[in-house]
């Protein structure tokens, strides 16, 4: 379901609003307010926004876990629907908070993840594979309820790629880890990025995004404030253009 096009992921004109339940009545809440952005093929490209921006909203849209109010999202030229499966088989997705179950296994854990995309089939040698890829190998057979936090972070990146996908979203990769862990999760997405992949985060980080991202998107209040490029921030650091751009958001 790929394409020619250079383009990964299209939003174009999104908005998307929730309605929270109150006692006496309900509340509107708008999250995007008419977003529009593209994400080429091959590049990292970071989320960045306070609090309630729109960052996870985005993810969620791009994952087809959401439907929008009006716009278009496309990933890979394929219109974002909930009922679709096809088209998600090309996606990783990594939540801010992932759980597993604590009595199973990595290498265990895995195989059932790669079964749901693969029509029940197992793949032992791919589970172990993507488990040496992320620094898990030798704890494969270790209970998950043991893992450390980076070790359930490295765990859940391992499931977003045991199926292979052409793009990567991460929502708060690095969020809670030691300095080590942040470092092997940094280096883990540039090895993506340099087989091919097209990877997306969200992040409270502006100096990871620095050292990893090609371009960021600023988000305020649900609007995209402004896009800025690697060489853009060569000459200023990227935590001052980005205070700058919420200090100063309507």
């Amino acid at each position: 379901m790929t394409s020619n096009s250079s383009i990964a992921v299209k939003f174009d004109n999104v908005f998307k609003s929730y309605i929270i339940k109150g006692f006496l009545k309900n509340k509107t809440t708008r999250a995007l307010n008419g977003v529009s952005f593209k994400v080429h093929k091959k590049e990292i490209v970071g989320l960045f926004g306070l609090n309630g921006a729109g960052k996870t909203t985005i993810i969620k849209l791009i994952c087809g876990l959401l439907t929008l109010d009006s716009g278009a999202v496309e990933v890979f030229e394929n219109p974002i629907n909930l009922k679709s499966v096809e088209y998600k088989k090309l996606i990783g997705y990594v939540p801010e908070l992932p759980y597993f179950y604590p009595f199973s296994t990595a290498k265990d854990t895995l195989n059932f993840y790669y079964s749901l995309s693969s029509g029940g089939f197992k793949n032992n040698e791919k589970s172990e594979e993507v488990l040496n890829l992320v620094g898990l190998y030798d704890r494969k057979d270790d209970k998950i309820k043991n893992f450390s936090k980076g070790m359930m972070q490295r765990l859940a990146i391992a499931c977003s790629l045991v199926h292979d996908p052409e793009l990567l979203v991460y929502d708060e990769p690095t969020s809670g880890l030691d300095p080590i862990s942040i470092r092997e999760i940094r280096n883990i997405m540039l090895g993506l990025k340099e087989k091919g992949k097209t990877v997306i985060l969200s992040s409270h980080s502006v100096s990871e995004a620095e050292k990893i991202c090609d371009r960021v998107i600023i988000l305020h209040k649900g609007e995209i404030k402004k896009i800025i490029n690697k060489e853009d921030w060569a000459d200023c650091e990227l935590e001052k253009i980005f205070i700058d751009t919420v200090a100063y958001g309507d």
